[in-house]
């Protein structure tokens, strides 16, 4: 039983394996027929289209042969048209030069005649000249040459006059000019300076509570006087002035000491030698403060900055300084002021200008106490602490001991004489003003060949008129150095003292 089981089991199982083999084999037979239909189906659609496109891409270039065919027609057409018109443009201009060169070549005919005329002329003009140069030179008795050269001398003679007189002219224009455009630099800086100056004195007088503090300034046997002059350096003079002493020394800064010390003695009471020690040493250290403070302050109304702090004290000793009556601090200071605005005016450096203008009289803070005058003593001091070579050379060229090589050097020298020359900036007696003026004569007339001088402008110039004949436009030269150079050697005088040399030629004639 259980192997007729497997037996049909096993025939039920080929079966079924044959059936679904056969079926399998039909239905792929199946797919294949349909696929190779669609296939061909597809290939005849394909080849249908591709005879469609074919015919229309045939059409299309058909199309554009013929378009293109007819827009080279078109073209061809106007170039044709375009090379009639233009032949017939040429055909025009032929014809035109035609006729203008008929009418050049009748010109020409005309001209030739002309010229043979023109030349026959000529010869005939130039023998009719000939005989004319002859006649005139038998006439004149000069030759053609001799005439040409005279008459060149004649014009040459006038050329140089009439040059002579034009460079007169553009002299005397530029010289009116300058001094305008000076005075008005000048005048500008002063006003807008506008200083205020007074004149300074050698005494300090001292007011008193009474006249009793007089005998306790005196002492017992005059112990207190001389003790405070020998300490201060300063004459202390008692007379009978009321309720006051007063103090003199040609020193500010000693006499500055003695009026602190002396003040402070009478407001204290106690007045003995070991006291009026202790006050002048007390007054010193101010003194010294004060000196510091107006070095400090004298460069910063200057607006100068980097000063050294030796400068600065020496500045500030300034204060204490006089020439002439004016206070050497404040007439350094009108003169930076007076450089700095005459520096903008003329386009100079302006910091050097005033910086040298500041430092212009520095070797005044210690000439009292050094050998030599106070301009070199001031550029020595300036180059010992650091200062510009620009500003030492205004400093020594400042009173003219050396030529102004530079404008910001010429610029102070205006500027310091200016403030000292103003009136009220220096004080002078009557006597010795009056003095100084008749020397300023006497010098400038001593020379030969001087009909006159005058001292003007307060003894800051100098006019000398001198006789034509005798002294020549060279010797001018020489003769305002002369006179300069004796008026320094024989004369004091502040600031400077301008030589003036004036040679006047008279031509008179009279018209008949």
């Amino acid at each position: 039983m259980p192997d007729a089981v497997w037996v049909i089991f096993a025939a039920g199982t080929a079966i079924a394996f044959a059936g679904g083999y056969f079926v399998r084999r039909y239905v792929s037979e199946a797919k294949v027929t349909a696929a190779e239909e669609r296939a061909r189906q597809i290939l005849e659609a394909a080849a249908k289209e591709a005879e469609s496109k074919k015919r229309e891409a045939v059409l299309e270039a058909k199309e554009e042969i013929l378009k293109l065919k007819n827009e080279t027609e078109r073209e061809n057409r106007e170039r044709r048209q375009e090379l009639q018109r233009l032949e017939k443009r040429l055909v025009q201009k032929t014809e035109a030069l035609e006729a203008k060169f008929e009418a050049v070549q009748k010109r020409e005919e005309r001209l030739s005649q002309k010229e043979a005329e023109i030349t026959s002329l000529k010869n005939e003009l130039e023998k009719l000249h000939a005989a004319q140069v002859a006649e005139l030179e038998r006439i004149s008795g000069l030759t053609t040459e001799e005439a040409r050269q005279l008459l060149l001398a004649e014009v040459e003679k006038e050329a140089q006059q009439e040059a002579a007189r034009i460079i007169r002219e553009v002299e005397a224009k530029a010289k009116e000019e300058g001094e305008r455009r000076a005075k008005e630099i000048i005048a500008l800086a002063i006003q807008r300076t506008a200083v205020d100056q007074v004149n300074e004195t050698t005494v300090s007088v001292i007011p008193l509570p009474s006249d009793e503090m007089k005998g306790r300034i005196i002492g017992r046997e005059g112990r207190n006087i001389r003790a405070f002059e020998n300490l201060t350096g300063v004459d202390l003079i008692i007379d009978d002035t009321p309720e006051a002493v007063i103090l003199s020394s040609f020193d500010p800064v000693r006499r500055e000491i003695a009026r602190i010390a002396l003040e402070r003695l009478i407001a204290d009471g106690r007045i003995h030698p070991s006291r009026i020690e202790e006050m002048v040493e007390k007054a010193q250290k101010e003194v010294e403060r004060q000196i510091w403070e107006a070095g400090e302050q004298a460069a910063f109304e200057a607006g100068i900055p980097g000063l050294h702090e030796e400068l600065i004290r020496l500045l500030g000793r300034l204060k204490f300084r006089t020439s002439y009556g004016q206070n050497v601090l404040r007439h350094s200071l009108e003169v930076t002021y007076l450089a700095g605005f005459m520096a903008a005016e003329l386009g100079a450096n302006v910091q050097l200008a005033k910086r040298a203008g500041l430092l212009h009289d520095i070797g005044k803070a210690v000439d009292r106490e050094m050998e030599g005058p106070h301009v070199a003593i001031g550029v020595e001091l300036a180059r010992k602490y650091g200062e510009d070579p620009e500003v030492l050379h205004a400093i020594a060229a400042h009173h003219g001991d050396e030529e102004p090589q530079t404008l910001e050097a010429m610029i102070v020298q205006a500027a310091d004489a200016i403030s000292a020359a103003r009136p009220g900036a220096r004080r002078e007696t009557l006597e010795a003003y009056i003095k100084r003026l008749t020397k300023l004569e006497e010098i400038a007339n001593s020379f030969p060949g001087v009909e006159k001088a005058y001292a003007v402008q307060a003894g800051r110039e100098i006019r000398v008129a001198v006789k034509p004949e005798r002294v020549d436009d060279a010797a001018m030269v020489r003769l305002a150095r002369d006179v300069a150079k004796k008026i320094e050697g024989e004369l004091e005088y502040p600031g400077q003292v301008k030589v003036v040399i004036i040679r006047e030629t008279r031509a008179v004639d009279y018209a008949k």
